[in-house]
């Protein structure tokens, strides 16, 4: 544990400004039927909830954990009814405390093919960064398009390569007033600053990966909008928009459409520089 937590906090001072509230804590809230934002301020966790026990996305950082159970338990659930821990993609803002939570509750960890190595791996093997976590086994190799299911709540893993080989943005129907609406939570589709989209030795089809993960993100029919990190949807103005009597605030495929657009051209730009 000594060693995780001082790892993470090497990285986490590194982190640029923007970056600061990756560990903050943030309230948890209901999104739809089944669907909650338990994350911290700047890092996106997901809790799907059924009678069978939970499924969660994305475990942050070790020192992230704590953040995630009482936002889980604060809601009125158990931390150790999660029996399903999925990620958006393997890079250790997402990923690092993976082998806590299952420490923590015993979940079976699934995982997008192209990104298992990695986490298995304690972030050996990662295209660009160094960031190390501890090794965890994962339980299922996930290809594109399976289905995970868990006490009739079922969410489809969509393969949206490039940010990393395995990213992955995960679909599920949810209802909320008795409306059912599709619901996109975004892997990544950033060109982070320093991939090398041309003649990259290390990661040669990156361009084609990211080509092909905008080519799928439109073809997404997106009502609740949501993603990797809660600033994709502007989660924390959302957030207090909630209301009984309002619109759902999450319910936006404007959004969704313009994130997309916006992202699209800043990878066809970078593209285009590096050519």
């Amino acid at each position: 544990m000594t060693f995780r937590i001082t790892a993470a906090l090497l990285f986490l001072a590194a982190l640029l400004p923007g970056q600061s509230d990756w560990n903050e804590p943030f309230d948890p809230h209901r999104i739809a039927d089944n669907l909650y934002y338990v994350g911290s301020r700047g890092l996106s966790t997901y809790l799907i909830t059924s009678p069978q026990g939970h499924i969660l996305i994305n475990s942050s950082f070790d020192e992230t954990v704590p953040i995630i159970k009482r936002n889980v338990e604060k809601l009125g659930f158990q931390f150790n009814d999660v029996k399903i821990l999925l990620t958006n993609h393997a890079h250790s803002d997402h990923v690092a405390g993976h082998a806590l939570v299952k420490e923590l509750t015993g979940a079976k960890i699934y995982v997008m093919q192209g990104d298992e190595q990695v986490i298995e791996k304690g972030g050996a093997g990662q295209y660009l960064y160094d960031h190390k976590w501890k090794p965890v086994k994962v339980d299922k190799v996930l290809k594109d398009g399976e289905k995970v299911t868990l006490g009739g709540m079922t969410l489809t893993a969509v393969l949206t390569p490039g940010h990393t080989r395995g990213c992955t943005t995960w679909t599920m129907k949810a209802k909320d007033r008795g409306k059912t609406y599709d619901v996109v939570i975004v892997g990544s589709p950033n060109v982070n600053p320093g991939y090398q989209l041309v003649k990259n030795p290390q990661y040669p089809e990156m361009a084609q990966d990211f080509a092909k993960t905008f080519r799928v993100l439109k073809s997404l029919h997106c009502d609740i909008f949501l993603g990797a990190h809660g600033g994709y949807y502007d989660m924390e103005d959302k957030a207090k928009r909630i209301s009984a009597d309002g619109p759902n605030p999450f319910v936006d495929p404007k959004g969704y459409a313009a994130y997309v657009a916006d992202r699209e051209r800043h990878y066809l730009t970078t593209l285009e520089k590096q050519k």
